[in-house]
């Protein structure tokens, strides 16, 4: 669907009222951002594209190629395998401080085998791929003659023009009860309602578009951005994006200091499937999360830009 780039949706850019003040830490300040002109894909990159790009190139993911044991000294060499992290649903209720409940790392997941070695893409083509690294996004975007976005290019777009409401399509989550994005319903993580249809990954284009006619800016799955993460308040001074720098983060701040090992983060945004309102209400465009670049996920795909 995303495809070349005549069907890309023009945005004459502008400024907007970027971040909140009213959730979690790492989106304050909110702060004016000015971009400029680009184009962005309608839809998220999906299985059906991908595919072409890898049978045009030979080009094989991240989580497709053993790990460089230099980057992880004394690490487990099973550890170092072919793998990707997997979300899978725990029998009941658990501890929600301890992600390790629900991810799993799963040899021989990947784009192709989004659920571990036995699972393929049969009936998939058209939802978002997923497994894929920051790299593996960048690679994609080059060989298609496009760029990733910027944060600030990205939550402009998902805006949609208004850059006061909380969502993109308003103040409530679901109005009038209907679910406008997908996201998880009941309690996250063992509980999965699916009351919006979907458990796991849509097709993109399931939702109606935002005012800009882009779909899935929210929910499905999280999406890869071009920034270094930083917090929007730990610049010296001022944010990270502003109007003099919409581009934000350095990689050398982009580490998490709690991290066992310092691996550089990159932005992600958007919020995914598994966004759910008692544990992860990042289904907003002003939410982020610091995801790093060594890791490929099932929840965790992109969209590219051409800028003007």
């Amino acid at each position: 669907m995303c495809g070349g780039t005549d069907s890309m949706v023009a945005l004459a850019g502008g400024t907007f009222r970027m971040g909140s003040d009213d959730h979690y830490a790492e989106e304050r300040p909110a702060h004016k951002v000015r971009v400029g002109a680009f184009r962005i894909d309608p839809y998220l990159v999906t299985n059906r594209e991908f595919a072409r790009f890898v049978a045009a190139t030979n080009y094989v993911t991240l989580a497709e190629r053993p790990a460089d044991p230099a980057l992880y000294p004394g690490a487990d060499p099973a550890l170092l395998e072919p793998a990707s992290v997997v979300f899978v649903r725990p029998p009941g209720r658990v501890d929600l401080s301890d992600h390790y409940q629900w991810w799993h790392y799963i040899r021989g997941a990947d784009w192709k085998h989004p659920q571990g070695p036995e699972s393929s893409l049969d009936g998939l083509a058209e939802h978002p791929v997923v497994h894929v690294g920051f790299e593996d996004a960048l690679a994609y975007a080059t060989w298609a003659g496009k760029q990733l976005p910027t944060e600030a290019e990205w939550e402009f777009a998902a805006r949609g023009g208004d850059d006061v409401s909380e969502f993109a399509w308003g103040d409530t989550l679901a109005p009038g009860g209907r679910h406008v994005a997908n996201t998880w319903q009941g309690e996250f993580p063992w509980q999965n309602l699916a009351d919006d249809g979907h458990v796991g990954t849509s097709p993109v284009g399931a939702y109606a578009p935002n005012p800009y006619g882009l779909f899935d800016m929210i929910g499905n799955v999280w999406e890869w951005i071009d920034d270094w993460y930083q917090r929007h308040d730990e610049s010296p001074g001022k944010p990270c994006c502003t109007r003099e720098n919409p581009r934000g983060g350095r990689r050398e701040t982009s580490h998490d200091p709690q991290g066992p090992v310092a691996v550089p983060r990159r932005v992600t945004k958007g919020g995914s499937h598994l966004c759910a309102p008692n544990y992860c209400r990042r289904y907003r465009p002003a939410a982020r999360m610091a995801q790093p670049i060594d890791t490929a996920t099932s929840h965790v795909g992109f969209r590219c830009v051409v800028r003007q």
